[in-house]
This record gives C-alpha cells, structure tokens and sequence, in this order.
C-alpha cells in the first residue's frame, strides 16, 4: 500500500460488502459489482489463521473495534498486508447493524514479527484435526501473547508504533 492510502469498506452483519471505497476496489482487483454483496473474505488470503478471524469476529459482534494486521489477496492471487480497524456499525436504535473496515499501510517492521507468528499459527492449525485447527491455532496465539505480557490489540498497536 502506498503511505496515505485509506481502504474503506462495509459490510452487513453477515460479512457481505455493501460499499467499498476506490482504493479497495484498486488492490482487490475486482470491480465494484463483483465486491458487492459477496463476503468481505473474497479477499482472505489462506496463510491467514483462523483463530485471528474469530478473534475479529468475537470482539466486533460484543460491539468493539478491532485492530489487526492482516494479509489479503486480490484476484490476481497477488497479496498486500493491511493495518486494519474494524468497528461495528450501529442503526437509530443502537444496535449493530453492520460493521466497518479501515485499512492502511501497516508498519513493515511489524509484517515481519506478524508474519512468522501468522505462520506457526497456520502450522498449528495444519497439524491440527479441522475441527481443533481454530483452538490449536488460538493456543500458539495466546502463548505468544503471554508470553510478551500482551493482549493482541496491545500487540498489534505497539508494532504499528
């Protein structure tokens, strides 16, 4: 990503897109009309963890934002790293309605730490019965973070910097 790029995107309760800004559409590599109305993980590479979703989901859907460093592929089968922010969307009469997404140019400092515990996670869930690979995977995370004396967002914002 470029270093004053914004990707912006919404989803309904469901993960479906319902709005993408031009710098999404650029780097997914699909048009609007292909992004809207399918699920957000369109774009999910598969060397991404299981675990850091559900973790995303977990604390998004109990009406907290999140941030996470995450690697997406276009339709090209090219990927890029995001810093992400994902917080819940909320309708007139305070409920979730949907959920917003805003990415930015991560720290590559960062990508480099991420990157190595994205892979023994993704180890983790490969040696790991299909059934256990997100709580296997959750277990090297929160090791992790255990043993640095963390919680993930305090993880992901520190390396941001």
């Amino acid at each position: 990503m470029r270093e004053n790029d914004f990707i912006v995107s919404k989803t309904d309760l469901k993960g479906r897109i319902t709005y993408g800004n031009r710098i999404f559409i650029e780097f997914s590599g699909y048009t609007e009309n292909e992004l809207l109305g399918e699920q957000h993980n369109i774009i999910r590479h598969p060397d991404m963890p299981r675990s850091v979703f559900k973790l995303l989901w977990d604390t998004i859907s109990q009406g907290r934002e999140i941030f996470a460093f995450v690697k997406n592929m276009a339709k090209d089968g090219s990927f890029y790293w995001v810093y992400a922010n994902v917080t819940p969307d909320y309708d007139q009469s305070n409920q979730i309605c949907g959920y917003f997404s805003v990415r930015r140019k991560p720290n590559p400092q960062a990508i480099k730490t991420i990157s190595q515990l994205y892979s023994s996670m993704m180890e983790a869930e490969k040696k790991a019965a299909a059934k256990n690979a997100i709580a296997a995977s959750s277990k090297i995370l929160t090791d992790f973070l255990a043993e640095k004396g963390v919680s993930y967002e305090e993880l992901v914002i520190a390396l941001q910097g």
